[in-house]
């Protein structure tokens, strides 16, 4: 199988250059998400509430899965994939949607865009799930970083398979698992705290798991590759 963004019709064939649709379809709504909320911060349409009224029934709140009084009935189970959609700021969004382009593609291209989606969603969920267990916080939580921990864990896992696979040595991967880990104390602490390490820690986690099911594709190269 070729992953998305490969063609060959013959010898000689070029490759196509591009990122996924799902990848930029995720990316346009995260955008959108965003732009219709800073819009409304700005009075430029709506309502300066908006932002509250999206993170009062969009964003992660581990209470109600206590005894806080939801919203709307499915607000319990619906946070677990909306929190994702939903940024603190234009700062917010622009770094986790640069990382999602840069990921994203690679893991597109390796498990297919219908892969890429799984993965990705299933990692939001796990992280938010992560936060719940591991975060006593009564703070919102919002954010795509989760379901971005689970690209890199997805693609760091095929690379311990590949390896093992090849005889050689897995030092490099547990190296940037540890740089990733070393990263999330180094802004813990600049940030005073408020930083969902939970989550990312269940996304990284779901998105090596949810990797074992899906796994890359096989790729035959072009001659001459």
């Amino acid at each position: 199988m070729r992953p998305f963004g490969t063609r060959h019709s013959g010898p000689g064939a070029r490759r196509r250059v591009g990122l996924p649709g799902a990848v930029l379809a995720l990316v346009a709504i995260n955008l959108l998400v965003e732009a219709c909320l800073a819009g409304a911060d700005a009075g430029w349409w709506g309502s300066p509430a908006w932002r509250t009224l999206a993170y009062h029934n969009g964003a992660f709140w581990g209470g109600l899965l206590d005894n806080w009084r939801p919203n709307y009935p499915l607000q319990p189970a619906t946070m677990f994939a909306t929190y994702a959609f939903l940024h603190a700021g234009l700062g917010h969004l622009a770094g986790n949607m640069l990382v999602l382009l840069i990921l994203g593609g690679i893991v597109a291209r390796r498990a297919g865009q219908g892969g890429f989606v799984v993965i990705y969603l299933a990692s939001a969920v796990l992280g938010g799930a992560a936060f719940a267990v591991l975060s006593d916080s009564p703070q919102p939580m919002v954010g795509a970083s989760g379901a971005l921990f689970g690209l890199a864990g997805a693609w760091k896992a095929w690379e311990l398979d590949e390896l093992r696979a090849a005889g050689l040595s897995r030092w490099p991967v547990w190296r940037d698992i540890a740089a990733l880990a070393a990263l999330n104390v180094i802004f813990w602490y600049l940030l005073g705290g408020v930083l969902a390490w939970q989550t990312h820690l269940g996304g990284f986690l779901g998105g090596a798991l949810v990797s074992t099911i899906i796994g890359p594709r096989h790729i035959r190269p072009c001659p001459g590759d």
